[in-house]
């Protein structure tokens, strides 16, 4: 089983540490995994902005790239469900069949439904209340959408019970948006700032010292307000909780 490891941009960029700690964790699991050097963009921030032209050349790279692959693992809900559910459709104008889409998985959804494992080397002794983002609900479920009335799951809890030493908790109004929203944030900051203000004090309402999740995105989002409001709260990614001890 081969795998190859996508690195977002949020990741590369501003969350580095995040990338490492996703490379290290996959490897203490007995993963073959690969960081391809080449790899770019999704393109899921020009088809959001309307530019599908623009996102429809990095998607073919992108499938170039990591079709090869026999898994295709990511830290972030938000990328993984846009190569996963719109990378096929863009691609099919272009003629040309996603071959890459078929094989993407969230890196907790793959440790939690591929890998399965029974402990892992990590300790992380402090309160976390878990971020469910928008995109691992609703396009990857990654936990039970609140809307839908069915049994409660989570798989971001399962993987957090198998560290030694942590109290988890999760927010009032589970599955409700941070505000974030990729563009959503830059055109209509008034409300996302206030979205993530009331989401931010649910988290805290919990009493975690940390809020944790599998999208850097919605995590950046909540990590700005945290830092302008001075909150005595802080912003983990998951991946960096089970490798805490890699």
């Amino acid at each position: 089983m081969k795998v190859g490891l996508f690195i977002p941009c949020y990741i590369n960029a501003i969350y580095p540490d995040v990338g490492v700690a996703s490379y290290k964790l996959l490897k203490s699991l007995g993963v073959d995994v690969d960081y391809p050097l080449d790899q770019t963009c999704c393109g899921q921030p020009m088809a959001n902005a309307g530019f599908e032209d623009e996102a429809s050349k990095l998607a073919l790279r992108f499938d170039d790239l990591f079709k090869q692959y026999d898994y295709i693992v990511g830290p972030s809900g938000s990328c993984v469900a846009f190569v996963k559910l719109n990378h096929p459709g863009i691609l099919a104008k272009e003629g040309h069949q996603c071959e890459s889409a078929g094989k993407i998985y969230d890196l907790c959804a793959f440790i939690h439904d591929v890998i399965k494992p029974e402990k892992l080397k990590a300790r992380f002794p402090h309160k976390v209340s878990i971020h469910n983002s928008c995109h691992g609900v609703r396009e990857l479920m990654l936990s039970a959408p609140s809307e839908l009335n069915i049994p409660y799951f989570n798989k971001l809890r399962d993987l957090l019970q198998l560290v030694e030493g942590i109290e988890i908790f999760e927010p009032s109004h589970v599955d409700e948006c941070c505000g974030f929203g990729g563009m959503f944030a830059v055109e209509e900051q008034a409300v996302s700032v206030c979205m993530g203000r009331d989401k931010i004090r649910h988290h805290m309402e919990t009493g975690a010292e940390y809020i944790t999740g599998a999208d850097s995105s919605c995590l950046m989002h909540m990590q700005g307000v945290i830092e302008r409001d001075k909150l005595p709260v802080k912003i983990i990614h998951i991946v960096e909780i089970l490798a805490s001890q890699l």
